[in-house]
């Protein structure tokens, strides 16, 4: 099947390797999986996740949950602080066909939670969210923890559960050394908050972290309950660039086609930032990776063009050619499609839904 470019797709087999190497690595750590699914917004990868041993999935905000809840996903962390009248409303009618926690770091959406779980019939489940160090949310780790804890255990409607944390700051991590010690720190700032809550009379067993970098060395995330990582199911430039994955094992690709040559060493190809997206990797200035042909660079993007450079006594590019690229980071591909093409021992197979494209409110 021949199939317009530009257009994303996925090779299934390093995909599936991917969901279950996962899997494996936290299963034997004893780290329940609960995997973010806002790397993929689809319920039939949730599915897959689920059925190699995830416990649950983690959706980024409301409506990817409701996204999920709709296609029959039961056991949803939504890892947002919920704010407004219409979110807490929309949570109460969620929790009426779920299981779902949320993020709590303020008094203010703590009541507002409070009032709406106290018109279910159980409590809605909360994680006390902790700054990691990123500084993106959370109140402060020691005793801001434990006095946050005494402002809302007693309001009727939520029940704190346990801890949540974000490192984000380890993807700018230079070694695999740091990545480990950053995940060790990640443990024990949970650990610490754990023991705190108890001291003061409120014990909480969930303990919720673990991005996808510190999930490849969950030996140093001992003592967490739960990670949340998400990216390692496609990979992308980002997880390359951190040293936690190779390019062979991103499953996620674009392919685009050549549309022009205007000098030796230059080609423009159909894909632009409307398909990659401007993010840039972690490590370097170029818009993706060309696997096929490594030394070339993605330098420059319009909305509906890229820039390629090379060597033109090293690589040859004619008009129609096709190249794939990886993408610097995957996670903001899939929300620009309604679908997804999967490519099975290098055939096209069939394609995927992306049922919580646009689902970012």
């Amino acid at each position: 099947m021949e199939l317009p470019t530009p257009y994303v797709y996925l090779r299934w087999e390093e995909l599936e390797a991917n969901v279950k190497a996962m899997a494996q690595r936290l299963a034997e750590a004893g780290i329940d999986h609960w995997p973010h699914c806002k790397t993929h917004k689809s319920a039939e990868l949730v599915r897959l996740q689920l059925a190699h041993g995830a416990k649950g999935i983690t959706a980024a905000k409301l409506s990817e949950a409701e996204a999920m809840a709709d296609a029959g996903i039961t056991d949803i962390l939504i890892a947002y602080s919920l704010v407004g009248e219409e979110k807490w409303r929309r949570l109460g009618k969620l929790a009426e066909r779920a299981k779902v926690r949320t993020v709590i770091d303020s008094f203010h959406v703590a009541r507002g939670l409070s009032e709406a779980g106290a018109q279910l019939a159980s409590p809605i489940e909360a994680l006390i969210e902790i700054d990691g160090g990123s500084h993106r949310g959370g109140v402060q780790p020691g005793s801001d923890v434990v006095q946050f804890a005494r402002e809302v255990r007693g309001l009727p409607g939520i029940s704190v559960v346990g801890v949540f944390t974000y490192v984000g700051q380890i993807y700018g991590s230079k070694s695999r050394d740091e990545i480990r010690e950053m995940a060790r720190m990640e443990a024990r700032l949970l650990l610490d908050a754990q023991r705190q809550l108890a001291d003061d009379g409120l014990p909480v067993a969930v303990l919720s972290g673990g991005s996808t970098p510190a999930s490849f060395y969950p030996e140093e995330l001992k003592g967490m309950t739960q990670s949340r990582a998400g990216n390692y199911i496609f990979g992308d430039m980002n997880a390359v660039g951190v040293g936690v994955m190779k390019p062979e094992q991103c499953a996620l690709r674009i392919r685009s086609t050549v549309v022009s040559t205007p000098l030796p060493g230059y080609a423009t190809i159909d894909a632009g930032s409307k398909t990659l997206t401007t993010d840039l990797s972690v490590k370097g200035q170029a818009y993706g990776f060309l696997p096929d042909l490594p030394a070339a660079e993605l330098y420059k993007l319009n909305e509906e063009h890229g820039y390629i450079r090379y060597d033109h006594g090293q690589y040859t590019l004619q008009i129609g050619d096709q190249v794939d690229i990886i993408p610097n980071h995957s996670c903001v591909i899939p929300n620009l499609n309604d679908e997804i093409a999967v490519m099975k021992q290098g055939q096209y197979w069939k394609h995927i839904h992306i049922d919580a494209r646009g689902r970012n409110y």
